[in-house]
């Protein structure tokens, strides 16, 4: 599968990593097609489980032309939403963790099928996050939706 654009969010993601031209090698060369990489510098991640994070960025989607990346992880079970770095030091929110400074996350080569954790929503290599307020206002009415068809927020 390829998208347009995936050089351009390759080249923004590895942008992060200690060596850049060693870690796009290796992610390229990589048969998992996976790369570790720092949150907290360009962008940080918050976690929320997967019935949630599914209606969150359904939410998203209908209020915003394109939200930020988006990764789900093997079997949907949690999402994680790209936003703006220092934002998982000042959250607080039951259920919801936070990859900021400090932290390391998995990250898929953009356009490219893995086994486990893959992209909802691509990179667009110009540096797109998610507003975390809109993301707030968007996990408070995606809460509601599952309360009100009997999921469970968390």
């Amino acid at each position: 599968m390829t998208i347009p654009g995936d050089k351009t969010a390759v080249e923004w993601l590895v942008s992060v990593a200690p060596d850049p031209d060693a870690c796009r090698w290796e992610w390229e060369r990589n048969p998992l097609g996976v790369a570790l990489l720092p949150a907290g510098r360009r962008w940080d991640v918050l976690i929320m489980p997967g019935e949630l994070g599914h209606t969150t960025l359904d939410v998203l989607n209908a209020l915003l032309d394109r939200p930020g990346p988006v990764l789900a992880d093997f079997g949907d079970s949690r999402l994680g939403f790209f936003v703006p770095p220092g934002t998982a030091s000042r959250w607080i929110g039951t259920g919801v963790r936070g990859a900021g400074h400090g932290t390391w996350i998995v990250v898929p080569y953009p356009g490219r099928a893995t086994g486990g954790v893959r992209w909802l929503v691509v990179p667009d290599g110009r540096g797109t996050l998610t507003d975390p307020a809109v993301l707030e206002l968007a996990m408070h009415e995606a809460a509601a939706r599952v309360v009100g068809r009997g999921g469970r927020k968390s």
